[in-house]
């Protein structure tokens, strides 16, 4: 819940999240079929450093040209190499692109025009962006499915899954600091009606600000 003093953001705004290999983008597509915006996090990341962008600009200006692919765009590879071994380069670069996203996100957020926006952010929590929301949503599945998911998805070990989830939020973190929760460990048409009525709770909600 917003009980902070955070830029005011016009629209009601709801926070879904939920640990990698959840279905965050399944849910979020539902609600895009019940006419809601999504604003995600993980495209707004990508944005600030398209071609063009004056993120990518600040970026190949830093580091040079060798973080640049032949077409221009980011080669992120290249890029996690050099701030994986050099932190105060990490440093800079989340110095960077943070407010970045931040303000792309608060404006995206607050232009959306439909009853309601979604912001999908996988590190809601972690980041602090629930400051922005009037109510939060985790997607939740075990820590096996998570592990399943995740593998078959990314073509990954189950040691790299497991690493991956161990360095985010915990479940039950997660799972306090919530207000609703979605099992998504059963079929889509179930969660599909779940999703029908939270919305239902949520046009409420969203009227009343």
């Amino acid at each position: 819940m917003n009980t902070s003093t955070a830029q005011p953001i016009k629209n009601w705004v709801l926070g879904l999240t939920g640990g990698i290999g959840c279905g965050k983008s399944a849910v979020s597509a539902m609600f895009e079929q019940l006419g809601i915006t999504v604003v995600d996090a993980d495209i707004i990341a990508r944005q600030v450093v398209a071609p063009n962008s004056n993120g990518l600009a600040a970026i190949s200006e830093h580091f040079g040209t060798t973080v640049l692919n032949p077409d221009g765009s980011l080669n992120r590879a290249k890029l996690r190499e050099i701030i994986f071994a050099d932190n105060a380069q990490k440093t800079w670069l989340n110095n960077l692109l943070h407010p970045l996203i931040r303000e792309k996100t608060l404006n995206d957020l607050s232009t959306a025009n439909s009853a309601y926006v979604v912001l999908v952010a996988p590190l809601l929590f972690e980041n602090g962006l629930e400051q922005y929301c009037d109510r939060t949503l985790i997607i939740d599945v075990p820590v096996a499915v998570q592990l399943e998911r995740t593998i078959a998805r990314d073509n990954i070990n189950e040691q790299q899954a497991l690493s991956i989830i161990a360095a985010q939020m915990s479940r039950e973190e997660k799972l306090h600091r919530a207000d609703d929760v979605v099992d998504n460990n059963q079929p889509l048409a179930l969660v599909a009606i779940v999703i029908q009525q939270l919305h239902t709770q949520y046009l409420t909600l969203a009227a009343k600000k």
